[in-house]
């Protein structure tokens, strides 16, 4: 999630062959992991569809789904490696949160190299956080950031950027832990120096380069509205689904269920933003 000089890098790719259609909802057991087996349990859904009945990504991509149009031009801000075409056994998830194939093109943007390897995208750019964005004004239909917002330490640069981009009419969706959950207070006390030895322990098949430094400063509606609200109105929510920093432990899952149902809204685990420029 930054910025470019001239020299960024970036790379570009030949459009995918036919993955304009969601496959079969199966589950792909190749890619199973403790963590998958333990909520496979925990949700007996899973063993039909491949996800819970309240999946967070489920959730927030069929939104991003109903937004977009085949002629749009998007950007995935933040997108790292594509993880999840790795690690997720839900055939049907992968295929929500990958974009490509279905829409115009999509661009992908990230201050790590890794971008560049990215099967997500149709082109990668690398940029440098509070340089400006390697794209020209008014240029995305849409623009999706999938657990960045938390790792931002300039939100002035990202809302003015990001707003710079975006067509007129144009949406970003985002989604991101809230400052208020348990897991926001936890990774605001831990210290980022300690988050990947605690993250591998507490969420069961998470790697350590896919752990980043935090900052928690576009993780309250009410910041992100200072930010954006000037050019943009901003629609927020809340929820908590299943939880997925449990140890691997099936007592410590059901605790934490039992968590989520009574949790207020306040201090759910994530946020959902979409903002859209006036």
């Amino acid at each position: 999630m930054s910025a470019t000089r001239a020299k960024s890098k970036r790379k570009t790719r030949a459009a995918p062959k036919q993955v304009g259609q969601a496959p079969q909802p199966i589950y792909d057991s190749a890619k199973e992991g403790p963590r998958h087996r333990l909520e496979r349990r925990a949700y007996p859904e899973m063993n039909v569809s491949g996800f819970a009945h309240n999946d967070q990504e489920v959730g927030f991509f069929v939104q991003v789904a109903a937004l977009l149009r085949p002629e749009h031009v998007v950007l995935d801000f933040g997108a790292g490696r594509g993880e999840f075409m790795e690690t997720d056994p839900s055939t049907y998830r992968v295929w929500l949160q990958n974009l490509r194939g279905r829409c115009a093109r999509v661009h992908g943007c990230d201050p790590d190299p890794v971008v560049l390897k990215n099967p997500t995208l149709d082109s990668a750019a690398v940029i440098e956080v509070g340089e400006a964005l390697p794209y020209p004004d008014d240029h995305f239909d849409l623009i999706v950031s999938r657990y960045v917002f938390e790792h931002i330490a300039n939100p002035d640069w990202a809302a003015r950027e990001l707003l710079r981009v975006l067509k007129p009419g144009g949406w970003i969706c985002a989604m991101t832990p809230n400052k208020w959950s348990y897991l926001g207070l936890a990774a605001r006390f831990i210290p980022n120096r300690m988050h990947s030895a605690t993250l591998t322990k507490v969420q069961p098949g998470r790697l350590e380069r896919d752990v980043f430094p935090t900052a928690y400063k576009l993780n309250r509606p009410k910041d992100v509205r200072r930010y954006f609200g000037n050019a943009a109105d901003v629609y927020s929510y809340s929820v908590s689904g299943v939880p997925s920093y449990h140890f691997g432990s099936m007592p410590v899952m059901r605790l934490l269920q039992l968590v989520h149902r009574l949790t207020p809204p306040v201090f759910d685990v994530s946020l959902r933003f979409f903002i859209r420029k006036r």
